[in-house]
């Protein structure tokens, strides 16, 4: 039987310098199990699958930090490039230019999803990373409102929209370069570390942004100090671009173009045009939950810290100052990172399904408790209001990232994804914290974020439960993927 030791080896198989074994033919996802041979299961080197998920969460830590500052800082630049208007259409404005960056991720998504999908995850991946660093780092160039007028929030708004261009094709393009390069059993675990480097940027960020604010006289923060964060983004870039450059192609992107190269692939299912009128099942599916998902993830990490700076303007928050808010804030997401990780692991055991489904019940039934908890004005009670939000945005965090690559073949996945995620996301994820400031504006009613919750965790709720349980089984148009050559032998048996 082939292996990538070189034991036993036959033409049918040949061996990646990375060390993943990739047959020469794939199973189609037909095919009749009990046919299923040695040959035909990717046996991926555990070190490799290291060093990719290393490299998608390093470079999602850059992307996600630099997302997180903005939103963390957003009080600080509404004075500092929104000056000029009220107090309310300043930070109306603000929110609107972190907003226009999630119209752009569709542009993104079709650019560099189909790109991805041509020359491969690792080129495009190199791509995103520098771009979103570039744009991050011009915000900190930037002049005041007080120095150049006008021109300081447009300049601001153009390097957003890069960075939502980058974000368009990074997120999705990351979920499809870990997805593919892991075992099936593992793809819970492996992928859930996508969110812990979302999480570890956001918490740098918020961290980043509170220690500003806690050590700098509001003067020397308003002049200067605002750059600091922005200006770190591109050695962090840096970072995430040298270890991707250093990695291979994907296991089935690479059977994939063996594929192309002996004619063997449908062109009639490839290619952007083919998403729409192939997989539009896909795309409605993984839009519920991705509908679900980042609502929850930008309610909590991109309004609420507005929501409870605002909270003493109504008569209520008075007892927990700004800072002590931030720093609780990080707390949960620092709480967040160590818990990914072992809800992924726990996915991998029980189904993605149930989890999904706990955290989509859990939005029903306790976001509108969070809401009132952190109307509290205590820190007990405003911590515990971000402890339940936190949770559930755990469940999503820690199982999406596996769940939605099953929701597309190998030949459109990165497109599918880029597509279908940066939709639903710009109409419903970005706009939260804009949604969410126009509503309580206009109504004054507080319990708005909790209303809003509810409504996502409802169309989450009907996504989980029309699509097919993807734990432990080959991503769809890819061979089954193990670890050791003993799992491959295994598996071959467990057919006979």
């Amino acid at each position: 039987m082939p292996y990538a030791d070189g034991t036993d080896t036959t033409s049918a198989t040949r061996e990646k310098e990375g060390g993943t074994r990739v047959a020469s033919s794939a199973v189609d996802a037909t095919q009749d199990a009990s046919s299923l041979r040695a040959e035909d299961i990717t046996v991926t080197d555990p070190k490799v699958v290291k060093r990719a998920v290393a490299a998608a969460t390093v470079g999602n830590i850059t992307e996600w930090y630099d997302f997180g500052v903005y939103g963390y800082f957003i009080l600080t630049l509404q004075k500092v490039f929104f000056a000029g208007m009220s107090d309310t259409a300043s930070l109306i404005a603000a929110f609107g230019v972190f907003a226009s960056s999630f119209l752009v991720r569709p542009i993104g998504g079709l650019i560099f999803g189909s790109l991805g999908d041509r020359i491969g995850r690792t080129k495009v991946l190199a791509m995103t990373v520098i771009l979103m660093a570039a744009s991050t780092f011009c915000i900190g160039l930037v002049p005041s409102y007080d120095s150049i007028g006008i021109a300081a929030p447009i300049l601001v708004l153009l390097a957003k929209l890069g960075q939502g261009l980058s974000t368009g094709g990074e997120y999705s393009g990351s979920m499809t370069f870990i997805a593919e390069y892991t075992p099936d059993k593992r793809r819970g675990f492996t992928g859930s570390w996508l969110e812990f480097g979302t999480f570890t940027g956001y918490s740098l960020g918020a961290a980043t942004v509170a220690i500003l604010t806690a050590v700098m006289p509001e003067d020397d923060l308003l002049s200067w100090g605002y750059r600091i964060p922005f200006l770190l983004a591109l050695p962090l870039g840096m970072v995430g671009l040298f270890l991707r450059l250093r990695l291979e192609e994907t296991p089935a992107f690479e059977k994939l173009l063996e594929e192309q190269s002996e004619h063997q692939h449908d062109e009639s299912k490839a290619g952007v045009r083919a998403v729409f009128v192939h997989y539009w099942r896909a795309i409605l599916l993984c839009g519920g939950i991705v509908i679900t998902w980042n609502i929850t993830n930008y309610m909590l990490t991109s309004y609420i810290p507005t929501y409870l700076a605002d909270l003493p303007e109504f008569g209520l928050g008075g007892g927990v100052d700004q800072t002590a808010t931030q720093f609780m804030q990080i707390a949960v997401l620092v709480m967040l990172i160590v818990l990914i990780p072992i809800i992924g692991r726990l996915s991998d055991r029980v189904g993605r399904r149930p989890v999904l489904a706990t955290g989509a019940i859990g939005l029903i039934v306790l976001s509108l408790p969070a809401v009132l908890l952190l109307r509290g004005g205590t820190v007990v009670s405003t911590f515990a209001g971000l402890l339940i939000l936190g949770l559930m945005l755990a469940c999503f965090s820690g199982t999406a990232p596996s769940t939605l690559p099953a929701l597309f073949p190998t030949q459109v996945r990165y497109s599918g994804l880029a597509i279908s995620f940066n939709i639903f996301v710009s109409l419903f994820g970005g706009t939260t914290a804009l949604v969410m400031s126009t509503l309580l504006s206009a109504t004054k009613d507080l319990n708005w974020p909790g209303y809003y919750l509810i409504a996502a965790g409802a169309i989450g709720l009907v996504s989980i439960a029309l699509i097919t349980e993807p734990n432990g089984k080959p991503l769809p148009g890819a061979t089954p993927a193990v670890s050791t050559h003993e799992e491959a032998h295994a598996l071959v048996a467990s057919q006979d």
